[in-house]
């Protein structure tokens, strides 16, 4: 595709819809770091074991992973706008649910349920960038879109820390009340319809089968499906072990915890405007290339540092940005490379791919969790063999993408 095009697709995207996309394809993010400093205090208002508390972030990442196989598909049938106008209008009533839950049992269960809506922002969030730019310039504004998105998890466990400290844990749960009740709104008024043809065959049984047999025997499609996979999971080892770390071995309370995450986010901040910037230059093999490296490197600093010295809070700092750096670089455009040669099936295979990096991460917070010793050691060995793994992926990944592109 021709610059010249690029631009013109690019122009043709409403100036509403892109202020609207950064909130929806941040729906996950917001919904785990802005309620992260709360963790300990939910546990303590609601007499539940740590194991308990972690099931909250956990069951809304298997939940948030599933309802992206329904929504997905879904999306190619009906639409993109009405399905995201229903999902973030369940979100803010599902947010209302979490606020006033009495026990951590209904705590739990109304997390799913807002996972099983918030997921409807991230999947048709990509999908619409599927729909309006090809693949090359998708890489571009799913980067940028993480640069504007990154001010979520910057913001939210600020706020959430702030908000634990001054008004309690529920008062992180009327927040994103709010944030649900703002996106419904924005998207009532400046989300088009984006998607260029409706399939009406994409929800039936067979058809839906015999699409995710057709993304499943894809080698390309999988090799970039697990870079995002293996990166993610590298992401939400910190998001799940950081506040063990941090507030309860180390001793910070939840506010200074949310400056230090926010802290870290500047580093994915960072990787996604540098990789927006390098994508011509680079290209998509160099960019999973820079950024699996990176990525590497800081897990090896992490565990070194984890090692060699008591629990601190720089210790764990400042692997985190350069980890998120990283995964600045690798998590878009590995994105955009498994969506990119499926503009008819956009919604499908942004939800098979969602399904599939979220359900890994969530075992992995369950290991995080599980093998925490009071120290940032299980975290960050936990962190250097999935960056290995990336490492490994990127390989196949790169040489896929060349060889289908002769």
């Amino acid at each position: 595709m021709s610059e010249s095009t690029v631009s013109s697709r690019t122009a043709q995207a409403p100036r509403g819809l892109m202020l609207v996309l950064p909130a929806l394809v941040a729906f996950q993010a917001i919904s785990t770091d802005l309620y992260l400093p709360a963790l300990p205090a939910i546990g303590h208002a609601l007499s539940a074991s740590v194991e308990q508390v972690q099931l909250t972030l956990s069951l809304f990442l298997v939940g948030f992973g599933v309802a992206q196989l329904v929504w997905g598909p879904a999306s190619d049938r009906w639409g993109r706008r009405s399905l995201l106008l229903i999902g973030t209008a369940l979100y803010a009533l599902a947010s209302l649910a979490c606020m006033l839950a009495p026990s951590i049992e209904l705590l739990i269960g109304f997390r799913v349920v807002q996972a099983l809506a918030a997921c409807s922002g991230v999947v048709l969030g990509r999908a619409v960038v599927r729909d309006l730019f090809e693949p090359a310039a998708a890489a571009r504004v799913l980067a940028y879109l993480g640069t504007a998105m990154a001010l979520a998890p910057i913001l939210g466990p600020v706020l959430g820390g702030w908000l634990t400290v001054q008004f309690g844990w529920r008062a992180t749960f009327a927040a994103l009340a709010l944030f649900g009740a703002v996106a419904f709104l924005g998207t009532l008024l400046a989300v088009p319809e984006t998607i260029r043809r409706k399939d009406p065959t994409a929800t039936r049984p067979r058809a839906l089968l015999g699409n995710y047999a057709t993304l499943l025997a894809d080698r390309r499609y999988l090799a970039r499906v697990a870079v995002a996979a293996l990166g993610y999971a590298g992401i939400f080892t910190f998001i799940s072990g950081s506040p063990l770390v941090l507030i309860d071995a180390v001793g910070l309370r939840p506010d200074q915890y949310g400056l230090c995450f926010a802290a870290g986010v500047l580093g994915w901040m960072g990787g996604t405007f540098a990789a927006g910037r390098l994508n011509r230059r680079l290209g998509l093999a160099g960019l999973l290339s820079l950024g699996t490296r990176t990525a590497l490197a800081a897990s090896l600093l992490g565990l070194l540092l984890a090692l060699a010295l008591p629990p601190s809070w720089p210790a764990v700092v400042l692997p985190m940005f350069l980890f998120m750096a990283g995964a600045g670089f690798t998590l878009p455009t590995a994105m955009a490379l498994a969506i990119g040669p499926y503009p008819e099936k956009a919604g499908l295979a942004s939800g098979l791919l969602g399904f599939l990096q979220l359900a890994f991460a969530a075992l992995v917070g369950l290991v995080v969790s599980a093998s925490y010793d009071r120290t940032a050691v299980p975290m960050m060995a936990i962190l250097l063999l999935l960056s290995l793994g990336n490492l490994l992926m990127t390989r196949p990944a790169a040489a896929e993408r060349d060889r289908s592109s002769r």
